[in-house]
């Protein structure tokens, strides 16, 4: 015995000291027990008087986490036996388990998690650049397919590697069974060892381009509907959708016609619309005949010396037959391929049509678009857009998770290191809502689970514009809904403060390494379900390497030493002693 219970005040017990602890050794983070029944963890002392954290009961030789119940005053305080630290640290034999490392209190107990609690649930690992959080990670996910003791053939996990760390770290999965496979997706465009990461185009709905093309205005979406509602009309001239592109312009040029501004203004307006877009049956050049002579629609619009047409009636009831009645615009369904060139014509007419030659008010939200995306076509990020070829997105999914056609792949490794932070955050987006849609239209829900993990997800994971221009934000909305579907988060973070607090809270398991920054602890006391003071005071001093893991996939916290993973991800900070002298 070392002691007696004095008191107990919100889940802390303070203990009477009946030993020297001059006499006795490291004790701090040690278990002790109460009336042989009740865990705590010793927290802080001084030479008379003990702290200690309930972390839990044994009842019928079963560890129970939690401190729902509380020992009884003045119950004798002793350190927990090792056949108690069993029970305790004792794995199920029948669970699919990971061994991650070894305890730090008790060294020869190693540490387990349990996967279908961890991977049940969305998962969030923090720390301090260099703590040892891509270690973690990689012995995590190696752990997968080395350590289980089934073939997780039907994993699949989506890893957004933001510095291309991990694509050292898997690239033997294959040896330890030839049936798992690991696959690299690569944003350098020079690389010739890994395929590039793309996106056909035709795949983008309106939130995506909106994301795409940094939408900030919510008139802005409007047209960014309209002109993809109009991208099968730029990529097509065939059957009904010549007559319907001739009905569109049609349209457009009558409206114009009617508009009410000067003649003048009309003139120039038409001229530019069927100057870019134009058919075989509506044109400047096409001839109208009249009484027996034949003028073109460019003759007809010209300006008498009265200042009005020369005859737009000729040209308006030209048009007016081309107006199909029954044609209502739609939003592409995913059957047809087009560009990201078509869908920029597209917006061109869309922009037009909607007076943006003739309202400054209209232009300086409106033409914005068109800049950006015009800019993004003129750089090499229009690469990652490119397809040759028709595919579903049943058939995209199966080619990022298929090696060959046949051979399934358990990790896809994006690596975006390649581009900027705006344009990765845009990827990391589409294709997140890309897996989430899949997921959430299987008849079955929940039978083939997505992981995304998420490599410094505080550059993508934030309180953006989505919600207020989207009504949405795809990561929020994987954290509150995912889980039911099988669509699960893993973020990876240096900056947990930056990141979402909707996605933290939803969070079931955590690893969190040393963190010193005042901002990011606050936000993680206040954030992180059950996390406790005495948690937090030794995640402050923790060594690279070590780390506090907690969540559904624990019996309780527990300090842990990580084992290295083999092989190791390229994570290594700068060897200046080798780098500097000779």
């Amino acid at each position: 015995m070392i002691g007696k219970i004095v008191s107990i005040k919100n889940g802390v017990v303070y203990v009477n000291l009946s030993v020297n602890i001059y006499q006795v050794d490291n004790l701090i983070g040690k278990n002790v027990t109460f009336a042989n029944r009740y865990i705590g963890e010793i927290g802080s002392m001084s030479s008379t008087l003990m702290e200690v954290n309930l972390v839990g009961e044994i009842i019928n030789n079963v560890f129970i986490p939690g401190n729902l119940t509380m020992p009884p005053f003045g119950s004798d305080c002793r350190l927990t036996t090792n056949e108690e630290i069993n029970l305790i640290y004792g794995v199920s034999a029948t669970a699919d388990l990971i061994k991650v490392g070894q305890s730090y209190i008790y060294r020869d107990y190693p540490v387990y998690l349990n996967i279908n609690s961890f991977f049940s649930g969305h998962f969030a690992i923090f720390g301090n650049s260099g703590s040892g959080k891509s270690y973690f990670v990689s012995r995590l996910l190696q752990g997968i397919f080395y350590d289980a003791r089934r073939l997780p053939l039907n994993t699949n996990i989506f890893l957004f590697d933001a510095y291309g760390e991990y694509q050292q770290a898997f690239n033997n999965i294959n040896q330890v069974n030839s049936n798992l496979n690991y696959r690299v997706f690569t944003t350098n465009l020079k690389d010739n060892q890994y395929e590039k990461l793309f996106i056909p185009f035709w795949f983008l709905t309106v939130d995506d381009l909106c994301l795409l093309l940094d939408v900030d205005d919510l008139r802005q979406i409007p047209i960014i509907e309209k002109a993809l509602k109009l991208v099968r009309f730029f990529c097509n001239s065939t059957g009904d959708t010549k007559n319907q592109k001739n009905d569109i312009i049609a349209r457009s040029v009558l409206d114009v016609i009617f508009s009410g501004v000067n003649h003048n203004e009309v003139r120039n307006k038409l001229i530019t619309i069927l100057t870019k877009f134009s058919t075989d049956e509506i044109n400047l050049d096409v001839n109208l005949t009249k009484g027996g002579w034949t003028r073109s629609i460019r003759q007809c619009i010209s300006i008498d010396e009265t200042g009005k047409f020369a005859d737009i009636e000729i040209v308006i009831n030209y048009l007016e037959q081309f107006c199909i009645n029954d044609f209502e615009l739609t939003l592409p369904d995913g059957s047809f391929m087009y560009t990201i060139k078509d869908f920029y014509n597209s917006l061109e007419f869309a922009l037009i049509s909607e007076g943006v030659f003739s309202s400054n008010k209209v232009f300086d939200y409106a033409n914005v678009l068109k800049v950006r995306l015009n800019s993004l076509i003129n750089s090499d990020y229009v690469n990652y857009f490119n397809c040759d070829r028709f595919i579903t997105k049943d058939e995209f999914l199966r080619y990022l998770l298929y090696v060959n056609g046949n051979m399934k792949c358990q990790v896809v490794n994006f690596n975006i290191n390649y581009v900027d932070d705006r344009f990765a955050k845009s990827i990391v987006k589409i294709y997140s809502k890309i897996l989430f849609d899949y997921v959430t239209l299987l008849p079955d829900r929940a039978s083939m689970p997505f992981h995304i993990v998420l490599e410094e997800a505080h550059r993508y994971v934030q309180n953006d514009l989505d919600t207020k221009i989207l009504g949405y934000n795809i990561f929020d909305r994987i954290a509150k809904e995912g889980r039911k579907y099988g669509i699960l988060l893993g973020v990876i973070s240096q900056r947990p403060s930056e990141v979402s607090e909707t996605m933290v809270s939803q969070c079931s398991n955590f690893a969190i390494f040393k963190m010193f920054n005042h901002t990011d602890i606050r936000f993680v006391e206040e954030t992180v379900p059950g996390i406790s003071e005495m948690t937090m005071s030794k995640i402050k001093i923790l060594t690279p390497g070590n780390c506090m893991l907690f969540g559904t996939a624990f019996r309780m916290p527990i300090l842990t030493s990580v084992d290295k993973p083999n092989p190791t991800p390229h994570s290594d900070s700068c060897d200046i002693s080798r780098t500097w002298y000779v």
